[in-house]
């Protein structure tokens, strides 16, 4: 871990200050080793892991040399999915918050065009989205990158996968030749050394060692047949009583499949896959987070972004076909010194992944026994101590966290201590609240008024 703390930087004293407000206090590897670069103007190309803070890594170097009173683009971030990039918005906005008026425009397909071509309109500094979305506002003219100064390709390794080299390639194309090129990666193929020349001058290194030390995950493999996967997922979650877990699969259709058999057999489960419309998507990343729902089934490329603090297991479904993946699935669960849990299911032919675990982890792998952890359903899991509420006016409406906390605790009603996080969306906003209260604070929302005025609203 870092020692050195962020006012060694060459930042101003309201930034180290907002800093500190934050809650960042020392400086990750990624940051101590990437920011100092950045701010001379280097490109980099940078290994490094969600978690592993490469946000602001990125961000305050661009903070840094923002010309506020020019409301043009000076800076694009692309990302590979909406949820990163309203992630990544949400962290630049904060860290911005010890200047005026930095506008941060998200881009991002599954969404109307017509309101970002508003935005647009009234000025930005700062460019954040979706390879797809920001070609499609070039071509209509609504984006223009003349005044771009750097270009940041956020988990550059899954916007290859997903197919986005050509729309990277057109975008880039569009910002000025002297501009500087960040690109982070959590793993290394060889497209990325081609995506490196093709984009970068002269660019530094970094490697970060991986941020989860492998010695805080119980890793346990269990060998299944294919027709006992569900089953065999089902009596792991009830021997294991996990209170927060992510399941991973490889596809979409085994996806909904285990959700489906979960929730049939009595739990609580959610799944998370590119097929699902951008509400729906808000709403399960809203409600796994906020600790309504304990059980996540998700593919890789829906999760990725998904940074939850306080994962207590991940189970893979199926192994993936990478070890690299692998290890990035583990680590969202065993942070910040927690000791964590990550439970394999394989078939007979898949073997050959294990070896490659190995391998990669340089130490032998521990097998579990499916028939040990068959307690025949016992004990079901225990609910989630939570239920989302769900109001009918977001962001649109001005509807703030403040107000809908007003509206439930003031005057006699439910505790604070009863509320948990509150998301506000453009139309919607998402209370988490003790099971317990759930009904009084539905019946007081319905019969109450927030901001003066009446809103609809239900429990999910």
């Amino acid at each position: 871990m870092s020692t050195q703390d962020f006012s060694s930087l060459n930042l101003p004293q309201a930034a180290i200050d907002n800093l500190n407000s934050l809650g960042y206090k020392a400086m990750t590897a990624i940051q101590e080793q990437s920011i100092p670069l950045a701010f001379k103007g280097h490109d980099l190309i940078a290994k490094a892991k969600t978690g592993s803070g490469k946000t602001a890594a990125f961000s305050l170097p661009i903070l840094n040399k923002l010309n506020i009173r020019f409301f043009g683009v000076q800076a694009l971030i692309l990302c590979p999915t909406r949820e990163l990039s309203a992630q990544v918005a949400k962290e630049i906005r904060r860290l911005a918050r010890y200047q005026q008026n930095i506008k941060v425009v998200t881009l991002c397909g599954g969404q109307p065009i017509g309101p970002q071509i508003g935005s647009l309109e009234h000025g930005a500094h700062i460019v954040v989205g979706t390879p797809g979305r920001i070609k499609d506002h070039l071509r209509k003219g609504t984006l223009v990158l003349e005044g771009v100064s750097t270009v940041v390709l956020d988990e550059a390794d899954r916007m290859l996968d997903m197919g986005f080299y050509d729309d990277i390639e057109t975008i880039i194309q569009q910002t000025p030749s002297k501009r500087q090129t960040l690109l982070f990666s959590a793993t290394y193929p060889e497209k990325i050394q081609q995506l490196s020349s093709d984009f970068q001058s002269n660019p530094v290194e970094i490697t970060v060692e991986s941020v989860h030390s492998h010695s805080q995950i119980e890793q346990i493999f269990f060998q299944v047949s294919r027709s006992q996967k569900n089953d065999a997922t089902y009596q792991l979650l009830l021997a294991y009583q996990p209170n927060s877990v992510v399941i991973f699969c490889n596809t979409k259709q085994a996806c909904q499949e285990l959700t489906d058999y979960l929730i049939d057999g009595g739990l609580s489960a959610l799944s998370l896959h590119g097929d699902l419309e951008q509400r729906d998507r808000d709403e399960v990343l809203i409600r796994f987070s906020n600790q309504s729902v304990s059980i996540l089934v998700a593919t890789d490329v829906a999760a990725r972004g998904l940074d939850i603090d306080d994962l207590q297991a991940v189970i893979n479904y199926d192994l993936s076909r990478d070890n690299d993946i692998y290890t990035h699935r583990i680590g969202r669960t065993g942070r910040a010194g927690k000791k964590g849990l990550a439970l394999s299911l394989y078939t007979e032919s898949e073997k050959y992944k294990l070896e490659a675990i190995e391998d990669g982890q340089k130490q032998p792998i521990q097998y579990g026994d499916m028939k040990k952890s068959d307690n025949s359903g016992e004990n079901l899991l225990p609910h989630p101590p939570m239920t989302t509420l769900c109001i009918f006016g977001g962001r649109k409406q001005k509807v703030r966290p403040g107000d809908i906390l007003g509206a439930l605790t003031g005057e006699a009603g439910i505790p604070g201590k009863s509320v948990g996080k509150i998301d506000v969306t453009d139309f919607s906003a998402y209370v988490a609240i003790e099971r317990a209260q759930a009904k009084t604070a539905l019946t007081r929302i319905l019969n109450g008024k927030i901001k003066g005025r009446k809103f609809k609203a239900r429990l999910l």
